[in-house]
């Protein structure tokens, strides 16, 4: 996969040359470039933002430089088809980022992150970025942030580790909190007594059919207490557990 990030703050992306991103990284997996706004600023303040029309607090991001990126970055898509680019902004205006999303666009030849700052980016370039490939406003959540960095880490952390290859124990995907609608069961190792707290008997039974059932009346539950919401989406019975 190739990702291309676009921000005026590059070394906040640093720490995807670590852990697994990093390996994949190294390994040809994962195409990562991140690349500093500015580079397509034609002044020599090399500005990027100015006032808003209609008056308001802040600043706003300029679309000349945005309109740059899109012609070198991805100004070689074809107008239709599937290996068009998939344009990705931030936006606490824009649909709710979740499992399920990381794991429709890790399935993507390209995608391409731009980050927002001040007050955000100017209208026309999400209509502009349009002609390019699929435009995708996308949320972290209900609450804003400085900018468009950080929900771009947490992305790519959660595209990325989908990309087969990255995980080594691809089993370990499916068994997450999300991957089926439900929060992750609780995990234990050794030993099997710590500080007077012992491992669920049932753990150590060997008996893996009384463990799977275990392990789903754990997640029923868990999601009960800390995500009612979740339970009819995912099709569970809330006095399941």
């Amino acid at each position: 996969m190739r990702i291309d990030v676009v921000s005026i703050f590059p070394s906040y992306f640093d720490g995807l040359a670590l852990s697994l991103l990093g390996k994949a990284r190294e390994t040809g997996l994962l195409d990562l470039s991140v690349r500093d706004l500015r580079e397509w600023t034609q002044d020599r303040h090399r500005t990027v933002d100015d006032t808003p029309y209609g008056g308001g607090a802040g600043m706003v991001m300029k679309p000349e430089p945005w309109g740059q990126v899109l012609d070198e970055l991805v100004g070689d898509a074809p107008k239709e088809g599937a290996a068009r680019p998939t344009i990705i902004f931030p936006s606490p205006a824009g649909e709710v980022f979740t499992q399920a999303t990381a794991r429709e666009l890790a399935g993507r030849e390209h995608l391409l992150f731009g980050c927002g700052r001040y007050e955000g980016i100017d209208e026309r370039v999400f209509d502009e970025a349009a002609s390019y490939g699929e435009v995708r406003l996308i949320s972290l959540g209900d609450y804003v942030l400085n900018g468009g960095e950080v929900a771009v880490m947490a992305m790519i952390e959660a595209i990325g580790r989908l990309i087969p290859g990255v995980v080594g124990n691809p089993e370990s995907l499916v068994e997450e909190s999300h991957e089926d609608g439900l929060l992750e069961y609780p995990s234990y190792t050794k030993p099997a007594v710590w500080r007077e707290r012992a491992v669920p008997e049932i753990l150590l039974s060997g008996n893996h059919g009384a463990i799977a059932v275990w392990r789903r009346e754990q997640q029923v539950q868990r999601t009960r207490e800390r995500r009612p919401d979740l339970l009819p989406e995912a099709g569970a019975d809330p006095s399941e557990a």
